[in-house]
């Protein structure tokens, strides 16, 4: 049988530090938030779900006029900052994300009923145009929506607000400012609250 060898310095120092390394590791697992958790579950539901929380911004607190300026998949040209004045409504969701298929008919619905007073505006994280195409045909969506595959448009927005979950709803004042935020599927008695407010308050 071999005598077993004392470790040399070199190797202490390794082991010693591969030790220190798990313990920040553990404590991040341990801390992890719900939309975190959902997103590294690998459930395959391909979409992580807000519980509908919302947040409000009163106006000291909101930031720059949000820009998008992109073409629809129906091929209109679309600028955030046509539409100062009136309150905006951008709704980010994909075609197989089951809560956005839960909300669409309230949106549809919303949409409708603030015709004219209100611009609402779909961005698809995830979908080509025959399949955005097609959700919007099922579930009759009077207002287009604009491609954003390539993540840029939600990379813009972390300037404004962070999104944190598809879907999100976000409520633009009358100067294009970020006034509120809703995480997960929107209930329309809220969303209807939020329009309104954006629709009457002194700016």
């Amino acid at each position: 049988m071999q005598n077993s060898r004392p470790l040399s310095r070199r190797t202490m120092l390794r082991t010693l530090m591969v030790a220190a390394a798990v313990v920040p590791l553990a404590a991040c697992s341990a801390k992890e938030d719900n939309l975190t958790a959902q997103a590294n579950s690998g459930d395959g539901k391909n979409y992580i779900a807000g519980d509908g929380a919302v947040q409000e911004y009163t106006p000291d607190l909101r930031t720059d006029p949000v820009k998008i300026e992109a073409k629809t998949y129906q091929g209109t040209a679309v600028a955030t900052a046509d539409w100062q004045g009136q309150p905006v409504v951008l709704n980010f969701w994909y075609a197989a994300c089951a809560p956005c298929r839960i909300e669409a008919p309230h949106l549809k619905e919303l949409a409708e009923e603030f015709k004219g007073k209100v611009n609402f505006l779909g961005v698809n994280v995830r979908d080509e145009a025959e399949a955005a195409k097609a959700f919007e045909r099922t579930f009759e969506i009077p207002y287009e929506s604009v491609q954003d595959t390539s993540g840029d448009i939600q990379l813009a927005m972390t300037k404004y607000v962070p999104l944190q979950a598809v879907p999100s709803t976000l409520i633009l004042d009358r100067k294009g400012r970020v006034r509120a935020r809703v995480i997960g599927a929107v209930e329309p008695s809220t969303l209807k609250s939020l329009i309104g407010t954006a629709l009457t308050e002194e700016l």
